[in-house]
């Protein structure tokens, strides 16, 4: 469970809902886990919900409110969070977000960064300060928290099917410090390790292979046509043509075809995480 730190309520209105549930939460007595017990949802996604870093989900601010006794507050309160989170993500993503949570199957790769829904607070905060350095904390934040509501895509029960096909040098080129580097690539085997989705990791020696640049996701859907989006570092185009989606689809199968197998990505993944925790850089 992520340590406890101090919560900013005037950063976002999503941290002051946050901040006053954990209040709520401490005046009454309870733990994390006291407070999600008998509801669907884990006590390290209520910490995150405390920090700012999620959206209260109705279901479970109605557990909440039931719980703590707190008249419904939480349940009325979760809509104007999710609405004020909305702003924080770029605009030509706001389609593709929607998209991927009607989506039955959603296959992923990224040349060059652990997939958005992966990535933990630091990871994020370096990639956001990379493309936009002037950004101001509150703006950071804002960004930080919308990118791990995400989270559920990898890590929710009813989330889509997802198989991740993850670049070799992304283990290598850590872009944090070592221990949380360590920590972000462990979260990834634990994700994994729940069944969640399937990874794979694509050699840096494999040569030419499909998708050499930028980011791609292939979205299906049980009742539309599947879709594609690539993201550069300032734009994103949904691609909704069917004989490209196919063929992006066909490209997608050989990059995998091309990758390690899953269990032995995996154990990639996890040797590299044990390295960085004991200072060493993989190789």
């Amino acid at each position: 469970m992520p340590a406890r730190k101090e919560i900013d309520g005037s950063a976002s209105i999503p941290a002051f809902y946050g901040k006053e549930l954990r209040w709520k939460r401490e005046k009454a007595g309870r733990t994390l886990m006291e407070l999600v017990e008998g509801s669907y949802f884990g006590a390290s996604y209520l910490s995150e919900i405390e920090r700012g870093q999620r959206c209260m989900p109705e279901q479970l601010a109605h557990h909440v409110d039931k719980v703590l006794d707190t008249d419904g507050f939480f349940e009325r309160r979760c809509e104007d969070a999710r609405n004020a989170r909305k702003a924080a993500d770029a605009g030509y993503f706001a389609r593709v977000k929607e998209l991927e949570e009607s989506a039955r199957d959603v296959d992923t790769w990224n040349p060059n960064l652990i997939p958005g829904p992966l990535q933990l607070e630091p990871y994020i905060r370096a990639v956001v300060h990379a493309a936009h350095p002037s950004d101001a904390e509150e703006t950071v934040a804002a960004k930080v928290a919308a990118r791990r509501e995400r989270a559920w895509l990898y890590e929710d029960p009813k989330s889509p099917e997802t198989w991740m096909v993850l670049s070799e040098s992304v283990l290598r080129q850590p872009i944090i410090g070592d221990d949380e580097m360590g920590e972000q690539l462990a979260h990834i085997v634990e994700v994994a390790q729940r069944g969640r989705f399937i990874p794979q990791v694509l050699l840096s020696n494999a040569g030419a292979h499909p998708f050499m640049m930028g980011e791609t996701l292939l979205l299906t859907f049980g009742d539309a046509p599947p879709v594609m989006y690539t993201e550069g570092m300032y734009t994103g185009h949904l691609v909704d043509d069917p004989e490209l989606v196919r063929q992006y689809a066909k490209a997608y199968d050989r990059l995998r075809a091309t990758a390690l197998p899953p269990k032995e990505s995996l154990k990639m993944i996890e040797k590299a995480a044990e390295d960085y925790r004991n200072g060493k850089r993989p190789r």
